[in-house]
């Protein structure tokens, strides 16, 4: 009865998540495709298609079932938007990016940190995405900083979602994780702008494009991180406050007699002890 409504939602999902904000502003070049498949809207479907994947895949809950689903949504979609079936390296594209998601999404489900892992290159391509047309860098720097620090104070938070406090040694990974996924979006985003180039120098666009992405986040961006670790420690304490106190372990002895407890060489302590009885005096011969 579950995926009655789980399967739905995922394809609701897959959707929103990966693509929905691509339609907000409208797609460049006039394009009304559903999935664009063109060679400059690379960073769409590799990016669009892991995050819908991982909404999916954390909706549905088991591999085995979000894995076929996101596999035919991702195909569907891409027949009925018209594309050219000779762009099969686009739709592969797409199809692994989205199964990939739906892995992490499935295992997301299980363990909370694997969850925050995964939803590090989703915030980090939405967090630069409303802030891309504008030119004064002074609002540039505000509303991309904002947005970093929301998207990684909620990743923290998601990280000690099941085990408290104890996942919170796994937050200096996760926060690399999410300063690694601000470089991938800026490769996958240069490789998309070098298409049609030789493969030596896509390849060293993408490099170039990856390694800088460090130093103005780590240069300019810094004070809003640190904002967001600040954050995160009273949403998770304020999480685990309103959680009720675990239930003290079940007693095995509880539903038994005290006797039962008792070892069968203790069994001398019930039985009274025997009246002392002296020995008659002697009495002396002649």
């Amino acid at each position: 009865m579950r995926y009655l409504w789980a399967v739905p939602a995922a394809v609701i999902g897959w959707f929103v998540a990966g693509f929905a904000a691509s339609y907000l502003a409208g797609l460049p070049a006039g394009a009304t495709t559903f999935v664009p498949g063109t060679a400059a809207r690379l960073d769409l479907l590799v990016l669009g298609g892991f995050a819908g994947g991982v909404a999916a895949g954390f909706l549905l809950g088991r591999l085995r079932i979000a894995g076929p689903v996101v596999l035919v949504v991702a195909a569907g979609t891409w027949w009925l938007s018209g594309n050219s079936p000779a762009e099969r390296d686009l739709l592969i594209t797409l199809l692994v990016a989205s199964a990939v998601g739906a892995f992490f999404g499935a295992l997301g489900t299980r363990s909370s940190v694997v969850a925050a892992v995964a939803l590090t290159l989703p915030f980090a391509w939405y967090a630069v995405r409303p802030a891309a047309e504008l030119a004064e860098w002074r609002w540039l720097w505000q509303l991309n900083g904002l947005l970093i620090a929301v998207g990684l104070a909620t990743i923290l938070y998601l990280c000690c979602w099941r085990r408290g406090w104890r996942s919170a040694y796994y937050w200096p990974l996760v926060s690399a994780a999410f300063l690694v996924s601000f470089a991938v979006v800026d490769a996958v985003r240069a490789v998309a702008s070098a298409a049609g180039r030789p493969a030596d120098e896509v390849a060293d666009v993408g490099t170039e494009g990856f390694f800088q992405a460090f130093e103005p986040l780590l240069r300019d961006y810094w004070p809003w991180m640190v904002l967001a670790v600040l954050l995160a420690i009273p949403m998770t304490a304020l999480k685990l406050r309103a959680l009720p106190p675990a239930p003290p372990p079940p007693d095995p002895y509880a539903d038994r007699p005290n006797d039962a407890v008792l070892s069968s060489d203790l069994d001398w302590i019930d039985q009274l002890d025997p009246e002392p009885r002296s020995l008659p005096r002697r009495q002396p011969v002649g």
